[in-house]
């Protein structure tokens, strides 16, 4: 009869301790998948900040070139109207 009850006992205790690693498994499962949510957003947000970076310097370099570029133009049209009254 002893041996009844302590099967029974013991049973009971391993469903129970089954039970409870599975809640600590899912809970450390989604804190897990949290974090690795928030990783990934804050990884893309960063490579979007640099992309916006490198495009503004790029789109500051191409304004810097066409500058440079229309003297230039102006210059040689100058010096062409130059020669041509010579």
């Amino acid at each position: 009869m002893k041996k009844i009850f302590l099967s029974l006992a013991l049973a009971t205790l391993f469903v129970a301790c089954k039970q409870e690693t599975k809640e600590k498994l899912g809970e450390a499962s989604e804190a897990v998948r949290t974090e690795m949510k928030e990783a990934v957003d804050s990884a893309a947000n960063k490579a979007e900040a640099k992309l916006d970076t490198l495009k503004q310097k790029a789109n500051s370099e191409m304004d810097s070139i066409k500058l440079k570029s229309a003297e230039k133009l102006e210059a040689t049209a100058k010096k062409l109207k130059e020669d041509a009254k010579k």
